[in-house]
């Protein structure tokens, strides 16, 4: 008899999990909160080659290698040009994959018209209300009065998750980290071509902000600027237009050495004044038939770069654990057992780096604000910002000669799944 499944979002983990799911042997109906032919929103994200893997273990990776380009490092350096390091983004997979850094749209895309190629069902328009336990499985209700049964319910609706409350209305909320995300991307020929290496983000501590840019094989640069500051309130985001926080992110990088300031001049703004959260640890990640996965149970802020490529993971080895465990309570505690430490540690590790501003507080000075009066952002001046720069360029330098090296980041990227071997 053939067990069935609900997966409650079909963003990136929710395809991803069905596709997994099939081949343990359930027939899943995904539930998407947003009609078939929505517009995602969102700006350019990299799957780092521990996300390809898990989705190359389902043989699901080849469509987002056609999607995306090949990232193959990272560079860091200072407002003033000083470099600080550079770091490959995870070993070449075993038939050559290399990151990929592709648009969140693109990304839906691949992974949903794949999922649908291999027969997988989805329902549109379906936003969750409440999940409840029943004797044979669980129901889900949603918010068009419609309800739908099945044997599990597996939560990919993300941070604010309505299955993450299901499994215990008492789970903790997101925390807004102090950081304010923006990206967007500059067409080839809309300015002078920087002059850096294609196919690496390069990223740069400046003056007022963290930013980072990657130039792909058109020729175009994708680029993404966080701003360290209180959150922007949602009526600010509404009331002010595109050429407003244009008008900031020019501001915010006209003093900084590199190409940030041509950039974000001359291009589109794909998103904008988007608040950074993160979930840190969530003490129950299943109850019953429910089960979450991704940002629903676990998130690191958008700056870890691993959001997405955790949730692939997560969604892989669940399906393993689904198809080696006797029943779905066994499978959610070995799911848990082997995913929790790996994921939490990701968020830790994000979050020293905001939290204690290390290289936070000491990258940026005097933070800009987002206030009534934050049109003109401030930053260190004078023989005083002279001092805090050099201080805070040294300090940089011993962080990245130090702790932030290729062997401390390796496991993030090394990380790798077998679908054929067995879980228990």
């Amino acid at each position: 008899m053939t067990r069935t499944a609900l997966v409650i979002g079909g963003g990136i983990a929710g395809p991803v999990a069905a596709m997994a799911l099939q081949r343990a042997g359930f027939d899943s109906l995904v539930c998407e909160r947003s009609s078939r032919g929505a517009n995602d929103l969102g700006t350019y994200l990299t799957i780092s080659t521990n996300g390809l893997d898990a989705l190359r273990a389902i043989d699901a990776h080849t469509a987002v290698v056609d999607a995306g380009f090949s990232t193959v490092a990272t560079t860091m350096s200072t407002n003033s040009g000083t470099k600080l390091g550079r770091f490959s983004i995870g070993s070449p997979l075993t038939d050559g994959t290399l990151s990929q850094t592709i648009k969140r749209p693109d990304l839906h895309r691949a992974l949903r018209d794949q999922a649908l190629d291999r027969g997988v069902r989805f329902a549109f328009e379906k936003r969750l209300v409440t999940a409840v336990n029943t004797r044979h499985g669980v129901t889900a209700s949603f918010s068009d009065g419609t309800e739908a049964h099945a044997d599990i319910l597996i939560g990919c609706d993300g941070l604010h998750s309505a299955t993450r409350r299901a499994v215990d209305p008492r789970a903790p909320e997101p925390r807004y980290v102090g950081m304010v995300n923006f990206g967007g991307y500059t067409p080839h020929g809309a300015c002078s071509p920087p002059t850096t290496e294609p196919g690496v983000w390069h990223m740069i501590f400046g003056r007022r902000a963290f930013f980072g840019y990657a130039i792909d094989p058109l020729g175009g640069t994708a680029w993404f600027a966080n701003t360290p500051g209180p959150a922007i309130p949602k009526a600010d985001r509404e009331s002010n237009d595109l050429a407003h926080w244009r008008s900031l992110l020019a501001a915010l990088s006209a003093d900084d050495a590199g190409p940030m300031h041509e950039l974000v001049c001359n291009g589109r703004l794909d998103v904008f004044a988007d608040n950074t959260y993160d979930l840190a640890s969530v003490p129950h990640w299943h109850s019953g038939s429910i089960v979450i996965i991704g940002d629903a149970a676990h998130a690191p802020s958008s700056i870890s770069g691993q959001g997405a490529s955790l949730a692939l993971e997560d969604a892989v080895v669940l399906a393993k654990c689904l198809r080696d465990a006797e029943g779905p309570s066994a499978a959610f505690v070995e799911y848990e057992r082997l995913r929790r430490p790996r994921v939490e540690a990701m968020v830790r590790q994000v979050t020293r780096g905001i939290s204690n501003r290390v290289p936070g507080r000491l990258a940026y000075g005097q933070l800009p604000r987002f206030g009534r009066k934050r049109d003109r952002p401030t930053g260190s001046a004078g023989v005083d910002g002279a001092v805090v720069r050099f201080v805070r360029d040294s300090a940089l330098r011993s962080i990245y000669s130090c702790f932030v090296t290729e062997r401390s980041l390796g496991w993030t990227y090394n990380h790798h799944i077998d679908w054929d071997a067995v879980i228990l």
